[in-house]
């Protein structure tokens, strides 16, 4: 069974060392198994309910996608795109919106902390809160929802918005599922022995603690500079240390192998100097990431070259989400009107809509084609040549069984007119039937 892993990253400024170790790295690795379909994308949306300055999403999305880029995600080997270029998520979002109940929004972690904020400085419980942050759960689990993602990588933090995305699944599946479930519920993995990277205080490493340390900016110079700061006891050079529970040796862990860590912690406890572990902690960190950011330095002098590395997953990625919207609009009553001509009898007896038809046939050059054609004759999709029929029809068979899924790749173009979701929809139907 192939299983689907989908992560984001909120585009709201350069990553730390954090993003790398709990989010970009274990990710990166998932995505090399045989047995994983693997979704990356930026949060530019979620971005929004932070930031107002235009200029540092824009610089942060291109960060952030050189940064994937060169920590050696495959673009050809998994869908990674940007949340805006995926038209299906916030109508989703909105779907499942309507099945929500404000009470379950009101329980939010983010929201409480904002109005717990607001109350602890005197002002009104809502005051500042804006309805992305109130409802940004809701955008978080149309994110997983629409490629109907099995696993979600997630700091500990982010639990509760698992559970959300998997409530308001089984809602929307019981309400219009009928003998269906459009949604999988999602599964959150948290990596036990590697929750959550301190930053340089001690607590979670946060752009919003101001305590990170950065992945790539500022080279090894900044990174150098970062770990200078990480906070130590005031034991003196030859004097023992206690490794447990220190921030620097946590994120020393992250980078080491199990001989490292323990040879770390015995000379640490031996009197090693923290100036001197800081230092092994540089090299430890920079032997990795060194590779990576020389890569990231030439991605962000040719961004041109992301964006259409983007814009080919976007592609995928709604080859995905176009026909599963096309089943949700169909489920909660958004459907096309039909013209019911009276010598219909089986529409005026109320018998099954006429579907699209494919035709298979031979052209006077040898070669076989197919064509889909709506009831009413129009051509929806027509294919290119094929040496032989055997070849033809798997296609056809291929694309009434996965849909609009199918068409990435596919030797097809789209009939004159015909819009994508009008294709996704033809298709959706024909699965259907299957």
């Amino acid at each position: 069974m192939t299983i689907r892993v989908l992560t984001g990253i909120t585009a709201s400024g350069t990553l730390h060392l954090g993003n790398y170790v709990g989010a970009i790295r274990p990710c990166i690795t998932a995505s090399r198994k045989a047995d994983v379909e693997s979704f990356f994308f930026m949060a530019d949306y979620h971005a929004l309910i932070k930031i107002d300055d235009p200029q540092r999403i824009e610089r942060s999305r291109l960060q952030i996608a050189a940064a994937w880029l060169a920590a050696g995600l495959d673009p050809t080997k998994v869908i990674f795109y940007r949340q805006s270029d995926i038209p299906e998520i916030p109508e989703l979002t909105w779907l499942l919106t309507c099945v929500t109940s404000k009470g379950q929004m009101n329980r939010a972690h983010a929201y409480k902390a904002a109005v717990d904020a607001n109350l602890a400085e005197g002002e009104d419980p809502d005051a500042n809160i804006s309805m992305g942050l109130y409802s940004y759960p809701i955008l978080m689990a149309a994110d997983i929802l629409m490629f109907n993602a099995h696993v979600v990588p997630v700091g500990k933090d982010q639990l509760q918005h698992i559970e959300m995305a998997r409530d308001l699944a089984q809602r929307f599946n019981h309400l219009f599922g009928q003998r269906q479930d459009f949604f999988t519920l999602p599964e959150a993995q948290i990596d036990a022995e590697m929750e959550l990277l301190p930053g340089l205080d001690g607590r979670k490493m946060s752009k919003s603690y101001d305590n990170v340390i950065p992945l790539f900016e500022g080279g090894e110079k900044a990174l150098r500079e970062a770990i200078a700061r990480i906070v130590t006891d005031s034991r003196l050079p030859g004097e023992p240390k206690d490794p447990d529970g220190s921030a620097l040796v946590t994120i020393y862990d992250a980078f080491a192998t199990p001989a490292q860590r323990a040879a770390l912690r015995a000379e640490l406890r031996a009197g090693l100097a923290w100036g001197e572990a800081k230092q092994r902690l540089v090299e430890l960190i920079n032997s990795e990431i060194g590779p990576m950011r020389e890569r990231y330095d030439a991605l962000l002098a040719r961004p041109e070259r992301i964006e259409a590395t983007l814009l080919e997953g976007a592609t995928k990625a709604r080859a995905l989400a176009a026909p599963l919207l096309a089943k949700l609009r169909e489920a909660v009553g958004l459907r096309r009107f039909q013209t019911v001509l009276p010598a219909d009898a089986k529409a005026v007896g109320g018998g099954k809509p006429t579907l699209p038809v494919f035709k298979q046939y031979r052209e006077s050059d040898g070669r076989f084609y197919f064509k889909l054609s709506a009831a009413d004759g129009r051509v929806l999709l027509q294919s290119q040549g094929f040496d032989d029929g055997h070849h033809a029809g798997a296609w056809i068979k291929r694309l009434k069984t996965d849909g609009a899924a199918a068409l990435v790749g596919a030797p097809v173009k789209r009939g004159d007119g015909v819009s994508e979701i009008d294709l996704a929809r033809a298709l959706s139907a024909l699965t259907a039937a299957e």
